[in-house]
């Protein structure tokens, strides 16, 4: 589905706050309720808006996060991919190009955690190698 200005506008104040109530985001986009209400429909019918969820705040969070950059034998994203989502400090994987095929997300509670997840990834048939990132202060987070 194609999405045009105003739709942009509309999913930028609900990634700002997905609970702003439908008046609320129609006032400040200068549109009426009901023509706020039925894009808000038609972005979760034609699935740009997939859910809403819950951000939580760092002291909320696992106090640990770790970037991993992983490299993987030609042809085993599948088998690689099958261990990452069976632990359970991996929150997010991402494929890219160059240098490294997977970017994966971790966040583990203690630093014994986030060593094991480390080493379990570094274990795992298909990987090549890996380099790891420990996420250390926030400096933005415009959520998703």
């Amino acid at each position: 589905m194609q999405t045009d200005e105003t739709d942009r506008s509309l999913l930028a104040l609900l990634s700002e706050n997905a609970r702003f109530p439908v008046a609320t985001m129609a006032r400040k986009l200068g549109l009426a309720r009901t023509t706020v209400q039925a894009r808000l429909d038609r972005l979760e019918t034609s699935g740009v808006i997939q859910g809403y969820c819950v951000r939580l705040h760092d002291t909320a969070r696992a106090p640990l996060r770790a970037t991993v950059l992983v490299s993987i034998e030609p042809r085993s994203g599948p088998t690689v991919l099958a261990r990452l989502k069976s632990l359970p400090e991996v929150r997010r994987v991402h494929t890219t190009s160059g240098r490294f095929d997977l970017i994966v997300t971790l966040e583990a509670d203690t630093t014994e955690a986030l060593d094991d997840t480390l080493d379990r990834i570094g274990e795992a048939k298909g990987v090549r190698g890996s380099e790891s990132l420990i996420h250390l202060t926030t400096k933005l987070d415009r959520g998703r």
